[in-house]
């Protein structure tokens, strides 16, 4: 009988536990282990999906503005200070809300870096995951788009990349022209792009008075949305004694009507007049902040009021993230 030969197996190029694909949790691992991916790279992906980080831009400077331009902002941008400066052939690092097409992260032209801020990671820790997609951006080649990935564990996160000392301005924009220097010579995707972002954007303005609150007009009423840093019981506390009293709105036909929880804060929402601009409540706001102040400082206990006041805002609160 003639002798078989031994089979040789062709050797799989290694890959990195960040460059393994995300696949069907019964297929085989990409990364070439022979054991169905649920069982191998899945599993470190299924764990580090559940370790939700609840404030993932806590320690940044700006965290109150940071969570309204994830989460309320349509079109916004701020400059990005690299705590280690900024790599040869890198002009500028700009966070902005949303980029064309969904992308991540770009690398243009010039060699400057546009940072997405919402879109879908692929972990719990939020942070993580767009210093992964930074971290990639400022080594892609001028021109090209940076996609999504699942970070490596044990990765850094925003905060070991960003100077914490450098000031977070963000730019509210009317549109998303931001995205095209040169819009003539902007491919037919990303010209169509703009133009349905542009048509979906909600009028929108940062009041100048007070931090991280945000005007946005929309067909029925206006509205405030102000992120907030304090801890969620002593504001909702804070919120319920101003209200039982008749204090919390934000002048004649203006209401506080809630609020949203999003990345461990909470934002309490103002309901206003059509006609209310956002010039027209930095005053109010202004005043607001002085009498929320107030109240953050007291202790004693709620009454009976002020205890209704306050289950009846967190039956309107909305978890957003």
């Amino acid at each position: 009988m003639a002798k078989k030969r031994p089979q040789t197996k062709a050797e799989r190029p290694q890959l990195s536990d960040a460059e393994v694909p995300v696949v069907g949790a019964r297929e085989p691992c990409p990364c070439g282990s022979g054991r169905r991916y649920k069982a191998c790279h899945g599993r470190a992906a299924a764990h580090a999906a559940t370790e939700l980080v609840q404030r993932p831009f806590e320690g940044l400077p700006g965290e109150c503005d940071w969570v309204a331009l994830r989460e309320l902002v349509p079109a916004a941008t701020a400059g990005l200070t690299l705590k280690d400066g900024l790599p040869e052939g890198v002009p500028s690092v700009t966070l902005a809300t949303v980029l064309p097409m969904a992308w991540p992260a770009l690398r243009r032209d010039d060699g400057s870096v546009l940072l997405g801020l919402q879109n879908d990671t692929a972990s719990g820790d939020l942070s993580r995951d767009l210093a992964d997609i930074l971290q990639r951006a400022l080594q892609a080649d001028p021109g090209t788009p940076v996609q999504g990935r699942r970070a490596p564990s044990g990765g850094p996160r925003l905060q070991d990349l960003l100077d914490l000392d450098a000031p977070f301005e963000p730019v509210v924009h009317s549109g998303f022209e931001f995205w095209v220097p040169d819009a003539e010579n902007a491919t037919p995707e990303v010209t169509a792009s703009l133009e349905r972002a542009n048509a979906a954007a909600i009028p929108t303005a940062k009041l100048t008075g007070v931090d991280a609150a945000y005007w946005c007009q929309t067909p029925e009423k206006n509205h405030l949305r102000w992120v907030m840093p304090h801890p969620e019981e002593q504001l909702l506390d804070a919120l319920a004694r101003l209200h039982a009293a008749g204090r919390s709105s934000l002048g004649e036909g203006t209401r506080l009507v809630g609020s949203f929880r999003a990345h461990g804060l909470t934002v309490p929402v103002w309901d206003l007049p059509s006609g209310v601009t956002a010039e027209d409540v930095e005053k109010p706001a202004a005043e607001f902040a002085e009498r929320l102040a107030a109240a953050l400082a007291a202790d004693e206990p709620l009454t009976a009021d002020e205890r209704r006041a306050r289950g009846g805002l967190t039956n309107r609160q909305v978890t957003l993230s």
